[in-house]
């Protein structure tokens, strides 16, 4: 299926399910198979306990999920792909049976994106924008359904190392769409943009992105904003990351209100009924 061509009539197709994102926005739920993830770490390193997660998110409401073997939290060291197949592949081959709604892999290696997509997922989520892998770009033309393209300045060792810039919202949105620009002239059709709140941008960076999210809008695909239980939060709040629930779904709510498709989060339950609140306000208000 070949999406429209305005943002408030985008149509995507994944696993022969149709998203229609004019209609409500859609939640994708993190699910993290690593022992170090800044918030959930650890949490869902066996097979079945990751498994149960994913299965229990896709009963919550989820529309997608986001199977990631490799953690990008500040500072973390990048883990190799042999590795990174070993903690993702049995979670996604367990999953792909199970589930109806499409699975993302989160990686930048393209040999992972590959074995993962034969394995059953659908979608690559890329932090670098395909810029970190110069063969990702091929496997997500030949191999994936769609793609997710990031902003990260830096990488997760240095991104959150005095990061600067003259006017963030304007030079992310002009990364972000040379890169989907790239991506559409190799063919992917069905592509989302993200921001990257936390990868290389101070709080007060991330507050100016969900303020004025509709700029990105205008880039002309689906935007998906990840600020789940981020430090931004922890910032305002003066609290660490598993009390941060209803400061996501504060930034869950403005980010949806300001247009975004898609919001990737930890707590699904939650989100999905703060997003239905949010799509209801603005279909009928």
């Amino acid at each position: 299926m070949s999406p429209e061509e305005t943002i408030t009539g985008w149509k995507y197709e994944f696993s022969r399910r149709v998203y229609d994102f004019s209609a409500r926005s859609s939640i994708m739920g993190i699910l993290n198979v690593t022992p170090d993830s800044f918030s959930d770490g650890g949490r869902y390193l066996s097979v079945e306990n990751a498994v149960a997660r994913g299965l229990a998110m896709a009963e919550e409401g989820a529309d997608f999920l986001d199977v990631g073997g490799e953690s990008s939290r500040p500072g973390s060291d990048p883990v190799p792909a042999a590795e990174e197949l070993r903690r993702i592949l049995p979670v996604i081959e367990g999953l792909a049976g199970k589930v109806a709604i499409p699975i993302s892999v989160d990686t930048w290696k393209a040999e992972v994106a590959r074995r993962a997509l034969e394995a059953g997922a659908s979608i690559i989520n890329d932090i670098t924008a395909m810029t970190g892998d110069p063969e990702m770009i091929q496997v997500a033309a030949e191999y994936a359904e769609g793609i997710v393209l990031m902003h990260m300045k830096g990488t997760p060792q240095t991104m959150q190392k005095d990061p600067r810039y003259n006017d963030v919202v304007t030079e992310v949105k002009d990364f972000l769409a040379r890169r989907a620009a790239e991506a559409k002239r190799a063919g992917i059709r069905q592509i989302f943009v993200d921001p990257g709140i936390g990868f290389g941008k101070s709080a007060k960076h991330n507050l100016e992105l969900l303020r004025r999210l509709k700029d990105l809008c205008d880039i002309g695909y689906p935007v998906l904003v990840g600020p789940s239980r981020k430090s931004f939060i922890g910032a305002v709040l003066n609290l660490p990351p598993e009390d941060r629930l209803e400061g996501t779904a504060g930034a869950v709510a403005v980010s949806i209100m300001n247009g975004a498709a898609v919001v990737r989060v930890h707590d699904v339950r939650a989100m999905v009924r703060v997003a239905r609140i949010v799509d209801a306000i603005r279909h009928h208000g």
